[in-house]
């Protein structure tokens, strides 16, 4: 099937998407995908839906019976530490006895089509558990057409870089965000590797494929609230307390420090952004990038 045919219908049991809504009765029926059907169907994009409220709480991309897994809160072992919050949820629907919803809203697609698809449907529901704002989305995401005049507008990022980065897209920044704003989300908290952190020079913030901030970490500890509950001052940058630091993301690393000194923040920030060129990064789904010289 083409792109355009696949925006047609949502299909859960071959239904048009207004007859799939809140349907755990139907959705049951349905075991999974046959393996024979597996390649007509082609990769996919699904949303989980909570019956108790009708609010969609995770989307994503999949081929062969990833939505079914998911709905069940069954996944393959290597996915696991990346549920989160959506299992959260779905144990705490389970709990009161019923199913998840979900509706596969496109199908027939390719991987590729599929990671557009379901990189809008992101942008699009708030609240979702989704820890990763979708694929492409610091290289065609959401944004006013004066910030996509801006971004093309932007001085490139120098390549290679004069120091060893860290870089850091930020999801989701508030418009005209405060450089507190963009050092608080920035710092707080990850999944990455401390070793290579350690060793990097300096911390910089990207959002919608531009550079916003740049930061030198002095430490990068544990997402404890020991380590993250307090206001402490460093070099004349205060570190707010995070309120949310509550050690149920202890695996997770975030850090203590302060803005780059002038002549780095210049160098790799300037007075509006830089625009990032590098297409690997921004097509990642993983925030963390590094850049040596």
């Amino acid at each position: 099937m083409s792109l355009v045919g696949a925006l047609d219908y949502a299909i859960v049991v071959g239904m048009p998407v207004e007859d799939t809504l809140g349907t755990s009765e139907g959705n049951d029926a349905v075991g999974g995908f046959p393996a024979h059907m597996w390649d007509k169907i082609g990769f996919y994009v699904y949303r989980l839906v909570d019956p108790r409220n009708q609010q969609t709480f995770y989307v994503g991309k999949g081929y062969g019976n990833r939505v079914f897994q998911h709905a069940h809160g069954v996944v393959p072992d290597a996915d696991q530490p990346d549920l989160g919050q959506k299992l959260d949820c779905i144990r705490s629907i389970k709990a009161d006895g019923k199913c998840v919803d979900y509706i596969v809203h496109r199908h027939g697609l390719t991987e590729g089509e599929a990671f557009h698809v379901e990189a809008a449907l992101i942008d699009a529901y708030e609240g979702l558990t989704n820890l990763q704002s979708g694929h492409g989305i610091d290289e065609h995401g959401l944004m006013p057409a004066r910030d996509i005049v801006r971004l093309y507008g932007l001085p490139p990022f120098p390549s290679p870089p004069a120091h060893k980065l860290v870089l850091i897209k930020v999801p989701k920044l508030p418009r005209r965000a405060t450089e507190d704003e963009i050092f608080r989300l920035v710092r707080f908290c990850w999944r990455i590797n401390k070793v290579r952190a350690e060793a990097s020079d300096y911390v910089v913030a990207v959002h919608l494929g531009r550079t916003v901030g740049a930061f030198k970490a002095t430490q990068w500890l544990s997402a404890t609230a020991e380590n993250f509950r307090e206001d402490i001052t460093i070099a004349g940058t205060v570190n707010k307390g995070i309120p949310y630091a509550d050690g149920s993301e202890a695996q997770r690393y975030g850090f203590r420090g302060y803005r780059a000194p002038p002549e780095i923040w210049d160098r790799y920030v300037g007075e509006h952004g830089m625009r990032l060129e590098n297409e690997r990064f921004l097509k990642a789904q993983n925030p963390i990038g590094y850049l040596s010289p």
